[in-house]
C-alpha cells in the first residue's frame, strides 16, 4: 500500500511531522507539487529542522527522497538545504545524491521569477489585489510552465537549448519590466552562465523520476507522497484567487509524479484541531477581531508563525464545513488531527458546523469568493478539557473524555476516522490509531 499525505485546510497543518512519521514505513518519499513556499517543521530528539523543498522523510536513513515533476524547483534553495542537512549529518554515510533525486521534468525557479513575484505584490499592495504570496517566485514559475516558456531541470544540462529557451523566456518579461514596473531589465548572459553552473552541480541528482517510481511500484516498494500547502489553496478547488499556483489535492500526486490512477493508495488529510491561515483571503471562522485574546492564546501556545515567512498566522475555530469539502475533493480515508494539545485548558471549544448567508444555511463551501467572504459561521459549543499528562497518554482511551467527544464529533461529521493524533511537536508525541500502510 502507498500513502498520500494532504493538507486538509489552508496549509501549515503539520504535514511535515506526519510525513516524517509515515516515512518509517515507506521506501520512497515523493514531493509532487509546490515549491519552497512550503515550510515543513520537524522535531526529532528535541532538534528542530525546517525543510522547504526536500521531502520530510530525509531524516530517516535509507530512504529515497524525490522532488518530482510537479514541483517548481529553486536550485539555490535546494543546495542550501542539502548543505544544512549534510552539516547535521542527516545523510549518514551516504552521499546526498544517493538519497535525493530531482526530476528532469521539474520546472526551475530563476531569479526573474522572484523579481516578478515581488514587484507584483508591491504593485498590488497599492490597491486591493494583494494575494499575500511568499514572494519566492512560485506563481511566475508555474505561469511560465502553463505558457510553455518554462525552463526544466533537463534544460540546464543542455547549453544550446538553455540559451534558446532563456532568450524566449525573458523577451516578454523585459517588456513588462521596462514599461510596467520601470525596473531593471534581465541580462541574458549572466543568467545563462549561472544556469550552466547550476546544471553542472545538479547533474548527479537528476533522474527520470517517473521510471524510478514505476520500478518501485512493480517491486511493491511502498511510496509516500508528500503534498505542500493545503486543499483550500488548490488552484482549482481552493479559495481562488487567494490560492497557490498548483494542484494541492490528492489528484495532484498522480500528475505531479507521472504515475497512473491504478496505484493502490490511502489518502490521509492533515488538520489542526482549530484552523489557521497565512496571507489574505476569506476565513469564515477567523477570531482575530471577535475573540482577540483567544486568538493570541492559540497563536502563542501553538507557535503559529509561518515556517517559510515568519508571518503570524490568522487563527480561528475548527471549520467542519471546509474540512468536509476537503474530505470529498481528496477522497480522504482518514484524518491526522494535529495540535489538539494547544486547546488544553480551554473552558469551551467552538466548532463550525454550517454557514449562514443571508437567510440561507449552507453545508458546503461556496464556489463564489464573494459569498465565502460574507458567510457567518454557525457554531456548536462543546466543553473543553483540562490539561493532562501527555507523557502518560499511550492510547485513545487515555485522553480526557471531553477530547474524545470532540474527536467523535469530528469523525461523525466528516464520515472518516481519525487515524493519528499529535499530542506535542516531537516525533514521539504521537498517537497512531491505525497504520495506512498496513491496511
Amino acid at each position: 500500500m502507498n500513502v498520500i499525505v494532504i493538507g486538509a485546510q489552508w496549509g501549515d497543518e503539520g504535514k511535515g511531522k506526519v510525513v516524517d512519521i509515515y516515512s518509517a514505513k515507506a521506501e520512497y518519499i515523493v514531493r509532487y507539487q509546490g515549491g519552497n513556499n512550503a515550510g515543513h517543521t520537524l522535531v526529532v530528539n528535541g532538534k528542530k529542522t525546517i525543510l522547504h523543498l526536500i521531502p520530510s522523510g530525509i531524516l530517516h536513513p535509507g530512504k529515497v527522497c524525490i522532488i518530482a515533476n510537479g514541483v517548481v524547483f529553486d536550485p539555490t534553495v535546494f543546495f542550501e538545504e542539502v548543505e544544512s542537512l549534510h552539516q547535521s549529518k542527516a545523510f549518514g554515510t551516504a552521499l546526498p545524491n544517493e538519497v535525493i533525486r530531482v526530476s528532469e521534468r521539474a520546472h526551475v525557479i530563476l531569479p526573474y521569477h522572484r523579481t516578478l513575484d515581488r514587484l507584483r505584490e508591491e504593485y498590488a499592495a497599492k490597491g486591493a489585489g494583494k494575494i499575500g504570496t511568499t514572494v519566492r517566485g512560485i506563481g511566475p514559475a508555474y505561469e511560465d510552465k502553463a505558457a510553455r516558456r518554462g525552463i526544466q531541470v533537463i534544460d540546464l544540462l543542455r547549453p544550446e537549448l538553455l540559451r534558446t529557451k532563456l532568450e524566449r523566456a525573458i523577451e516578454e518579461k523585459n517588456i513588462l519590466l521596462k514599461h510596467h514596473f520601470k525596473a531593471p531589465l534581465i541580462e541574458l548572459n549572466p543568467l545563462y552562465e549561472e544556469g550552466l553552473k547550476l546544471g553542472e552541480k545538479l547533474k548527479p541528482f537528476v533522474s527520470n523520476v517517473r521510471a524510478l517510481l514505476q520500478e518501485a511500484l512493480r517491486g511493491q516498494r511502498p511510496i509516500l507522497f508528500e503534498g505542500a500547502q493545503g486543499t483550500l489553496l488548490d488552484v482549482d478547488h481552493g479559495t481562488y484567487p487567494y490560492v497557490t499556483s498548483s494542484n494541492t489535492v490528492a489528484g495532484g500526486a498522480m500528475t505531479g509524479s507521472g504515475l497512473g490512477l491504478n496505484i493502490k493508495a490511502k489518502v490521509i488529510g492533515i488538520s489542526k484541531a482549530y484552523t489557521t491561515r497565512v496571507g489574505t483571503g476569506p476565513f469564515p471562522t477567523e477570531i482575530e477581531k471577535t475573540e482577540k485574546e483567544t486568538a493570541e492564546r492559540i497563536r502563542s501556545v501553538g507557535a503559529e508563525f509561518g515556517a517559510t515567512t515568519g508571518r503570524p498566522r490568522r487563527t480561528g475555530w475548527l471549520d467542519l464545513v471546509a474540512l468536509k469539502y476537503a474530505v470529498e475533493v481528496n477522497g480522504l480515508d482518514g484524518i491526522a488531527l494535529m495540535k489538539a494539545d494547544v486547546l488544553n485548558g480551554f473552558d469551551f471549544i467552538k466548532v463550525c458546523t454550517a454557514y449562514r448567508l443571508g437567510g440561507t444555511t449552507l453545508y458546503d463551501l461556496p464556489s463564489s469568493i464573494e459569498d465565502l467572504e460574507r458567510v457567518e459561521p454557525a457554531y456548536e459549543v462543546i466543553p473543553g478539557w483540562l490539561s493532562y499528562d501527555q507523557s502518560q497518554t499511550k492510547h485513545r482511551e487515555d485522553l480526557p473524555s471531553e477530547l474524545r467527544d470532540y474527536m467523535r464529533m469530528i469523525e461523525d461529521y466528516l464520515g472518516v476516522p481519525i487515524v493519528l493524533m499529535s499530542t506535542g511537536p516531537g516525533r514521539d508525541e504521537t498517537l497512531i490509531f491505525s497504520d495506512p500502510f498496513g491496511q
